[in-house]
């Protein structure tokens, strides 16, 4: 799922005289559902003039803008001097997340055969090795922060192997993560220290990638790597720095859905008990469980396009140039596409929901995710009919666009 762009949101009034999205009230870290159901009802397509800068909060405006080509993730093509939040720390390795066609095209080409249903459905095995794992310890444990214990371990391990790091090194990559997942957020609200720490992690990512790299080209293996190394599609081979953004890429926003889907999907069946219930009986529902938790949780919030020309959404005209957030979270909960949206039913269906994006940055990993959100509930709900919530309040990192829990206590009864 593409991050959005570093586009300043601001909080004047727009024209009308209509509310804005106002990114100081504090429910954005304790319910940013309540401010989206806001702009829905008073303000689904809202602009600042003095920032050029759009919001739309409707889910068929967002999709409308997500399937059209005219809208780009590429700052580059716009002459608007807001520039992608990775920009600066990337440089010329930006991924391909923030590229149009035909680099997009191209670079997403060469990394998706690792993606396919067939390759992913191959790891099955793997990812309900690493759950049993790290079920039994959490469960003997009795009390633990579940998503240390599973939420965040999942992932990175899958993705590790993938990509043939060792199991090792894994701690460099949570800290470094952590540094890039704020990096995705508009860097007018991060302070120095942030936006410097985002900075040495990805310097700090390429260097490792690169030695790395280079002993994969010497003695190449059966992993992602080596095959990102040998890939050619149409004769067109991966730049070191291309192969580089793509890894940094994988190991960041990749897995960080994940470890969002997992502990928000985790909480939401613990506020909803009928409907751990409802899984647990009957685990054919597993599937569509997941996409409820992608809907419902929304594990990426928001993302941006920028106008390559003048374009009629709902009752707007965004013109060529003129940035927009999309916020997928707020079309996740849209009365007009869902109905009951605010209520988490693991048998929707059907569930057009915007949790993994749409088009051509449809999130490459989401077969993946799918996969090992699946595998984790289906053996948790099984494992352990009796976990609880162990906190009277749950707390939230901070970040807007990678929406993440800070912390899921949950306890087990033995």
């Amino acid at each position: 799922m593409s991050p959005t762009h570093d586009a300043p949101v601001v909080d004047d009034p727009p024209v009308g005289g209509q509310p804005a999205l106002d990114i100081s009230d504090p429910r954005w870290s304790s319910d940013p559902f309540a401010i989206y159901a806001e702009l829905r009802s008073e303000a689904p397509i809202h602009r600042n003039d003095a920032a050029g800068l759009w919001v739309l909060a409707r889910h068929a405006d967002c999709l409308a803008v997500l399937r059209d080509k005219r809208a780009s993730s590429d700052s580059a093509t716009s002459d608007s001097p807001l520039s992608g939040p990775m920009s600066e720390a990337f440089l010329e390795m930006r991924p391909f997340v923030f590229l149009d066609p035909p680099d997009h095209t191209r670079l997403r080409g060469l990394v998706s055969k690792a993606f396919t249903p067939k390759v992913v459905e191959s790891l099955r095995p793997r990812v309900e090795e690493i759950v049993t794992e790290l079920l039994d310890a959490a469960i003997d444990a009795g009390h633990v922060d579940l998503a240390e214990a599973l939420g965040y371990p999942l992932p990175v391990r899958i993705i590790c192997e993938l990509l043939g790091v060792p199991q090792s090194d894994e701690p460099l990559f949570r800290l470094w993560s952590d540094a890039l997942a704020r990096g995705f957020d508009p860097s007018f609200l991060l302070t120095e220290d942030v936006v410097a720490a985002r900075a040495e992690a990805v310097t700090q990512f390429a260097e490792y990638f690169v030695e790395l790299l280079a002993e994969r080209r010497r003695r190449p293996g059966d992993d992602l790597l080596s095959r990102l190394v040998a890939a050619e599609e149409d004769g067109s081979m991966l730049t070191e720095p291309e192969m580089l953004a793509t890894c940094i890429l994988l190991l960041t926003a990749g897995h960080g859905t994940t470890v969002n889907l997992i502990t928000g999907g985790a909480l939401a069946l613990l506020e909803h008990p009928d409907q751990m219930a409802v899984l647990r009986d009957d685990p054919s529902t597993i599937r569509t469980a997941v996409e409820e938790m992608m809907r419902y949780v929304s594990p990426v919030q928001l993302t941006g396009r920028y106008m390559l020309e003048d374009m009629e959404v709902g009752d707007a005209t965004l013109r060529a140039g003129e940035f927009a957030i999309l916020l997928l979270a707020s079309g996740n909960r849209d009365a007009e596409a869902f109905e009951d949206p605010d209520r988490f039913d693991v048998r929707r269906t059907p569930n057009n929901h915007l949790g993994m994006g749409f088009g051509i940055h449809h999130c490459l990993g989401a077969t993946l995710a799918r996969l090992e959100a699946q595998v984790a509930f289906a053996e948790l709900v099984r494992r352990a009919p009796d976990i609880a919530l162990d906190t009277d309040q749950v707390s939230y990192s901070g970040t807007l666009v990678l929406r993440s829990l800070a912390a899921l206590p949950v306890s087990f009864s033995r």
